[in-house]
């Protein structure tokens, strides 16, 4: 004899509360580290070895005081990645981003501006390689992005 399952007699589950799912963090990777940083979480993606330099390209193309510099890579917990540039020592430096292609500018610390130029570079490599593993670098990065301090700011560069 079967048992049978009368889902109308089966509760519903409860709402999760709000902010009941870990907060997505982001941890520096040691400079020991580097080195692994693009194979690692990039190897299998076609023309991986482009990311870094178009990141460059696209903080060149929206911030006019970039003049290049030292970046910082970073890991998400939600398995996710980033870079962002090196900020002057303990100061608050913000830089000024625009973006002439949708009109939208704003001053973002150098994490949020690094996530708004990484997000950028990650949608056009994704479209351009057709490559489902880089369209989920960029989900994890803008879940990361949805949830940043900046997150305005670097949603409407994006834009």
């Amino acid at each position: 004899m079967t048992d049978i399952i009368n889902l109308n007699d089966t509760l519903p589950l409860p709402p999760q509360p709000a902010g009941s799912s870990p907060a997505l963090t982001a941890t520096l990777v040691q400079d020991e580290q580097r080195i692994s940083f693009w194979p690692q979480h990039f190897g299998s993606i076609p023309q991986w070895i482009t990311l870094e330099p178009h990141i460059f390209a696209w903080m060149d193309r929206l911030c006019a005081d970039y003049h290049g510099g030292i970046w910082q890579f970073y890991m998400l917990s939600n398995g996710g990645s980033f870079m962002a540039p090196e900020t002057n020592g303990d100061t608050d430096d913000k830089w000024a981003l625009f973006n002439t292609m949708n009109g939208n500018g704003g001053e973002l610390s150098a994490e949020a501006a690094g996530i708004a130029v990484c997000l950028m570079t990650y949608s056009h490599h994704a479209m351009r390689t057709e490559c489902d593993a880089m369209t989920e670098h960029y989900y994890r990065l803008r879940d990361y992005a949805l949830n940043h301090a900046e997150c305005s700011a670097i949603m409407h560069i994006i834009d």
